[in-house]
């Protein structure tokens, strides 16, 4: 099998927090739900996750862990999993990427890549 054999789907939703932000302490606080599909024939599990999240000051914070939400989710083919969670800036305004380490049932490790998304609060954007 290739690396092409081994494919995720993931789905991003974000929200702009405006009950636990505070603009006057550059407290902007977002959630994300991210919805995660194994489109493979393989099952796979989580392993990891590696997350860039920058700032409009260009600020960036690295991210690493062992799974998502205190969780390792192993997807069979046509399976997905969805878990929520969140991130404080100190600006109106930032993006995330990163990538998951993922583990294959015939033992291959690959890397599922999450392309760039933003955080976008209130008036930031016209």
């Amino acid at each position: 099998m290739t690396n092409e054999d081994y494919r995720l789907q993931v789905e991003v939703q974000t929200q702009y927090l405006a009950e636990e932000s505070d603009a006057d302490s550059a407290r902007y606080v977002f959630g994300y739900k991210i919805q995660i599909s194994n489109i493979s024939k393989i099952t796979v599990k989580l392993l990891r996750r590696h997350w860039y999240i920058s700032n409009a000051n260009g600020d960036q914070e690295e991210v690493e862990g062992e799974g998502v939400v205190g969780e390792q989710p192993t997807l069979a083919p046509g399976e997905s999993f969805e878990y929520s969670s969140g991130c404080v800036l100190a600006t109106p305004f930032g993006s995330m990427r990163g990538a998951y380490l993922m583990k294959a049932e015939d033992g291959t490790e690959f890397t599922a890549e999450i392309p760039e998304f933003f955080l976008i609060g209130p008036r930031t954007l016209h």
